[in-house]
């Protein structure tokens, strides 16, 4: 395709005059440009290739391409840097779409056909997305079509100026008379040139989520992915490059995320001309996607975002993205109520009686929801353990005589401590599993995702109901709303607790996650005055997917204090802490029997947007019991500067004993600092705490030493803080602008 039919409607370059400030198309030259950042790409008028160009600080022109000598076996599409690379036309390196035509042939040319420019940011059906309105967001839509197999694309580009990011997704359509298969598809994809860069990742499992590891960008493929069926604790579809320069601090960063709650890749691929391209999307393993004549395919959303504030800039750009342009529920922005969860106080070993106890003593402490975790239901196979009843989710009746409405009410009839409110009521679910012995298996056996006759793979004694059968939304939709309509229920835990297994073909993992979205999307529209919490053996599914849908995360199943430190920090790389769930749980820890002091479990959980308790109170020792109305207190205070300010990492656990995080509020007047000695030492001493995000030439007096400097003094010349000669001290210091 040359320059002659490279075609632009005037209709088009009307549009291109509507989105002017944030992105530019002049000659097929595509210029995006945020507050501090510009992303250029453009049509070679010869080919009718897409052209990276920059992605980075801002910049006024297009420069002349880096010169790579095409001797030898590469040349060409080889050493070009490409936008939206297919497969089988001389660039031997990963591509971004890989598509099965009806021929059976796997080449594709997907060549510039027009573009568009709006304002605002269209929907995308069935999936979650990033939104904004006309001041707060522009789009590019790039439209390519490949002559030959009758398959075009739409590559959209969204432009949120005041957080430097862009959400890139695609559509493949079939234009054809026959089916095609979608083998690859990378959601975001660019080529940087030859610079020197590291990766970031997080890497963990069940109970020691999100920790931070830290790798060179070297020749070759570097793949993060995961194929659990979910984001899973594995690793999380988000990735960050930076010069080995960059500090937390300062310094260039790119940072990466999935909008998505399935298995993903995400890719580095250092070519022999130094070029790095990097790929996000789904993985390849568990596509296979049939596309019918007529039809299309859409892409879930990848966000990119790029920052000279160092990784902590990055993770407030993504934080203030996410929060009011992603999580649309009512709740993101609001203070959350103190909770108490059974669980960890009580097990298995319910009934209403004990339930209704356990609230009573609740409410003593100053807790505002009470959560009934696991065990509440099942009639036939009651859940007495975890081998029985998930999918019948009825009241047992040995527990419940009368079913969750009373009991319910009994709840509410509390009053919240030093308060008119009653106590509210959540509870625990996990509606997309499924134990053998339940009513539910015994009469529809083939919910489950299974693949002929090999064994059904059990994990934690259950099975995965096939959520992309319309027949078990529907189940799903319904049971859940009898549940909310039975009682005055104002939490939802939704639990998930096992990866799946037995897929009979790989696109049944993507039709899973599009039916799971239906049924959040219904139910969560359905019931907006619902606090909806997600989980999944912890931070198996802490991902952008769902918490478009839902404000707030279990954070981890691992409740230790000290190991939450690198866990919420971790996960603080590209989700905001008003999303997090943290408790307090008993000492010795049930995990590692560390025993740390209520103090320091209080601090840190607190430094999350859902605070709470996971303990029987009656356990408590005569200290925790009196340094609890404090703590409850002081959490209090700080929520609302959790939820709608700033954080900052000021150290790190994997780096120091002593790390230390803050939070400065909205309008700036006040920030509290956690800091925090894990090991005593007897020498070294411990380093001033440098703080951030304080206005230099302003006065601030902190409840530390009450003193009054300028924010100058606590940024460069830090606060020392003297520490008892003990393991696990805490400091919550406040300062407040004067």
């Amino acid at each position: 395709m040359g320059v002659a039919r490279v075609v632009v409607s005037l209709a088009l370059l009307a549009a291109v005059s509507v989105g002017q400030d944030a992105i530019s198309a002049e000659s097929t030259n595509f210029t995006l440009t945020a507050d501090n950042m510009s992303y250029l790409f453009h049509v070679d008028t010869e080919s009718g290739e897409l052209i990276s160009d920059h992605f980075g600080s801002p910049v006024d022109d297009f420069t002349p391409a880096a010169f790579v000598l095409p001797w030898g076996w590469h040349d060409n599409l080889a050493n070009l840097r490409r936008e939206f690379p297919d497969i089988g036309r001389s660039d031997p390196r990963l591509p971004a779409i890989h598509i099965q035509h009806a021929d059976g042939n796997t080449v594709s040319a997907l060549l510039y056909q027009s573009h568009e420019v709006t304002q605002g940011k269209p929907v995308l059906p069935g999936l979650p997305a990033t939104y904004g309105n006309e001041s707060d967001v522009s789009t590019l839509a790039v439209r390519l079509y490949d002559n030959v197999s009758d398959v075009s694309a739409v590559l959209s580009y969204s432009i949120f100026p005041k957080y430097n990011a862009v959400a890139r997704s695609f559509s493949i359509i079939n234009n054809g008379s026959s089916d095609i298969v979608i083998n690859r598809a990378a959601s975001f994809s660019t080529d940087f040139p030859n610079l020197d860069l590291d990766l970031i990742e997080v890497q963990g499992d069940w109970s020691h989520e999100f920790n931070r590891v830290k790798r060179r960008v070297d020749y070759g493929e570097t793949t993060i992915r995961s194929t659990e069926g979910y984001s899973s604790h594995l690793s999380n579809p988000f990735i960050a490059l930076m010069p080995p320069s960059t500090t937390e601090s300062s310094g260039e960063v790119w940072g990466f995320n999935l909008v998505w709650t399935g298995s993903f890749e995400a890719t580095t691929e250092r070519f022999s001309n130094g070029f790095v391209r990097v790929l996000l999307g789904l993985n390849s393993l568990h596509t296979s996607i049939k596309v019918q004549p007529g039809e299309s395919f859409q892409s879930p959303e990848a966000v990119a975002l790029y920052s000279t504030e160092g990784v902590g800039g990055m993770s407030r750009s993504f934080h203030e993205l996410y929060k009011n342009h992603l999580s649309r529920s009512k709740f993101t922005h609001q203070t959350r109520p103190i909770l108490l969860n059974s669980w960890e106080g009580l097990g298995f070993e319910i009934n209403q009686t004990s339930l209704v106890r356990l609230a009573g003593e609740a409410v003593e402490l100053g807790i505002q929801l009470f959560v009934n975790d696991d065990g509440w239901f099942g009639e036939k196979y009651p859940r007495n353990n975890d081998s029985l009843g998930l999918g019948d989710w009825t009241p047992n009746p040995q527990y419940f005589p009368d079913g969750l409405r009373p009991y319910v009410a009994d709840v509410n009839n509390f009053t919240v401590l030093n308060s008119s409110e009653p106590l509210q009521f959540g509870i625990w679910v996990e509606p997309e599993m499924v134990n053998p012995n339940s009513t539910l298996y015994q009469e529809h056996p083939d919910w489950v995702l299974h693949a002929s006759t090999h064994a059904r793979s059990l994990t934690r004694n259950q099975l995965v109901l096939n959520v992309g059968l319309p027949e078990v939304q529907d189940f799903i939709i319904s049971t859940v709303s009898g549940l909310l309509d039975s009682a005055n229920i104002q939490y939802v835990k939704w639990d998930n607790n096992r990866a799946m297994h037995e897929l009979s073909h790989p696109s049944d993992e993507y039709k899973y996650i599009l039916g799971l979205y239906h049924v959040i999307e219904n139910l969560t529209t359905r019931y907006p005055d619902v606090l909806w919490e997600g989980c999944a053996s912890g931070g198996g599914r802490f991902d952008a997917g769902l918490l478009h849908y839902w404000p707030q995360h279990w954070t981890s199943d691992n409740t230790d204090a000290s190991d939450r430190l690198t866990i919420q920090l971790g996960t603080s790389l590209v989700y905001p802490p008003s999303a997090m769930g943290c408790h307090i749980s008993k000492a010795p820890n049930g995990f590692n029997q560390r025993n740390i002091s209520i103090e320091f479990r209080g601090h840190v959980a607190m430094m999350c947007g859902s605070f709470g308790l996971e303990l029987n109170p009656e356990e408590l020792t005569e200290h925790e019991a009196a340094a609890i109305p404090s703590i409850m207190a002081e959490a209090k205070r700080v929520n609302p500067v959790v939820i709608s300010g700033e954080f900052y990492r000021l150290a790190l656990p994997d780096y120091t004993p002593w790390p230390a995080t803050q939070f400065v509020s909205a309008d700036g007047s006040e920030s509290v600092v956690f800091a925090f000695q894990q090991k005593y030492t007897v020498k070294p001493a411990a380093p001033p705490v440098k703080l951030q995000g304080l206005d230099p030439k302003a006065r601030y007096f902190n409840d530390l030493d009450n003193g009054t400097y300028t924010g100058a003094t606590y940024m460069n010349g830090g606060l020392n803080i003297q520490w008892d000669r003990a393991d696990y001290q805490s400091k919550m210091i406040w300062l407040t602008k004067q």
